[in-house]
């Protein structure tokens, strides 16, 4: 396993951290070819604010120098057949720059902690057929499950 360098630091973000934030999001865009979702119709400072100080929403930042090389944003779900909650994680993605230096695995350790402090039993995310270094990356940390994934379409 790839040791991250020392300077590659991952490190939850808060509601003052707007700027990171962004960069993230432009990080995003980039390492998944898709710069017009992520840059184009960025929410304002307030809604990411709120977002940021959210107890539903985790975002990470892994930062080399004070630049965004890593990040990844995740989702508590409440369960209501338990007191317990989920953790969800959403998008998670690493610089073309920095790939194969353990960051993606400390994001995922510094993810695994949060939730524990929050209570959740467990962090469950999804990998497109393909995406063979995701596929390889979630295999190494947990437990495949073969699913089906629907999109329902909102009037």
């Amino acid at each position: 396993m790839a040791i991250p360098d020392p300077e590659t630091i991952p490190r939850p973000l808060g509601p003052s951290d707007i700027g990171l934030m962004r960069d993230m999001l432009r990080m995003f865009g980039r390492a998944f070819e898709d710069v017009p979702t992520y840059t184009a119709a960025q929410p304002d400072d307030a809604y990411l604010a709120r977002l940021l100080d959210s107890d539903t929403f985790i975002a990470v930042a892994a930062l080399q120098g004070g630049v965004v090389v890593g990040g990844l944003a995740a989702y508590v779900l409440p369960k209501f057949e338990r007191a317990r909650s989920e953790v969800y994680l959403y998008d998670l993605a690493v610089a073309d720059t920095h790939r194969r230096r353990g960051i993606a695995t400390a994001l995922i350790a510094e993810l695994r902690r949060i939730a524990a402090a929050r209570g959740a039993w467990v962090v469950f995310v999804q990998a497109d057929y393909g995406d063979d270094p995701a596929v390889a990356l979630y295999t190494k940390l947990g437990t495949r499950e073969d699913v089906m994934h629907f999109d329902i379409a909102v009037e």
